[in-house]
């Protein structure tokens, strides 16, 4: 069925009036405190808008479309990822080539980044400047690059040639690591930039590098993807493995790589308390950082489209098929028992828990 423009319209106001508590009886701009909680990214699809929910820490209220809410228009499609400082969060649409400044407590609109972006993806900030990852044109593997942007006057000051498909980005001790997942294309690399001397170096993983951490040892944690071989015909040939893989950042070498069976692509992780939680086809698993094996048991059985992990408990979303809400999940850790679901935005991808 056809979903039209005025339908969705309609619907992106009711469901911004809902809440656990229907505390809300007419639609109107509103001023409320988002900065203790949880924020659920959804990227949106054809059927609707980028958007943002909000559960409280005890799940006490709930409010959908929240930067809606607070400005009077829609964030658009597709809202990629979120970064944050401590007075900011920094809104990023990749299609659009903007990055949107909002109060991190109230999400009212401070600025926004609008020229130097091409499919910006994932941001970090140090000190002042912004590191923001771009794939440029996602068909193309020779204008990929890392935009530097000056956090006080929200203006693209150089930007940092990488190679393609740049995703994730962090940072420490004076340095970038970025993630190359890849766009249309697969990549194999994770970038180090220096960020005084912009100096890349690249280190060879397994295929399809997204999801990183740095562990309790100060080294960064890469969860590998693996990928598909295609025949000429296109069919399925056969598979490259996926891998959590240890790199020591004194010496940018591999220390440590824990593989899957062929065939296994795994696609989230999260870390806490010297756990590394791990999601591939349809389960979440657990192991301890300096595992060198997989675990033989899986913790949680549900269909994933994101994941994090806080105060012992495991927070999921799911985007279906990016036709309707997601849905929103809680379990304790210890029982494996889910403890909240909810609805939460269109194609709902990204969880930050805010504490």
């Amino acid at each position: 069925m056809k979903i039209t423009k005025l339908f969705l319209q309609f619907l992106s106001i009711a469901i911004l009036v809902v809440s656990c508590q229907d505390d809300d009886s007419s639609v109107e701009m509103v001023n409320r405190d988002y900065s203790k909680g949880v924020l659920i990214s959804g990227e949106g699809s054809s059927a609707g808008t980028g958007s943002i929910s909000y559960v409280a820490t005890d799940r006490s209220v709930k409010y959908q479309f929240i930067y809606l809410s607070a400005n009077g228009v829609e964030l658009g499609t597709f809202l990629q990822s979120i970064a944050f400082t401590e007075d900011n969060a920094y809104l990023i649409v990749d299609n659009a080539n903007t990055v949107t400044m909002v109060d991190k407590a109230t999400f009212i609109k401070k600025g926004e980044i609008t020229t130097g972006l091409q499919t910006p993806r994932y941001m970090t900030v140090v000190n002042n400047n912004a590191y923001v990852s771009n794939w440029g044109d996602p068909f193309s593997e020779a204008d990929d690059f890392i935009a530097v942007v000056d956090l006080t006057n929200n203006s693209v000051v150089k930007k940092i040639a990488v190679s393609n498909g740049p995703e994730q980005v962090i940072a420490k001790n004076g340095k970038l690591y970025v993630s190359h997942k890849g766009a249309y294309t697969y990549n194999n690399v994770v970038s180090v930039i220096d960020l005084t001397t912009d100096v890349v170096t690249e280190i060879e993983v397994e295929d399809n590098p997204d999801e990183m951490f740095f562990n309790n040892n100060g080294n960064l944690v890469v969860l590998s993807e693996g990928r598909l071989l295609y025949n000429a015909d296109y069919t399925v040939g056969g598979h490259t493995i996926g891998a959590i893989q240890t790199i020591d950042i004194a010496t940018n070498t591999v220390s440590r790589s824990v593989t899957f069976e062929e065939g296994v692509h795994p696609s989230l992780m999260a870390f806490s308390n010297d756990q590394i939680f791990y999601y591939t086809n349809g389960n979440v698993y657990k192991i301890a950082e300096n595992a060198t094996s997989l675990a033989t048991e899986a913790l949680i059985s549900k269909t994933l489209s994101g994941m994090a992990v806080s105060n012992n408990e495991l927070h999921g979303v799911d985007a279906g098929a990016y036709k309707a809400q997601g849905d929103y999940y809680i379990y304790d850790l210890d029982s494996g028992e889910e403890i909240y679901t909810s609805k939460v935005a269109l194609g709902a991808a990204k969880i930050y828990v805010l504490e």
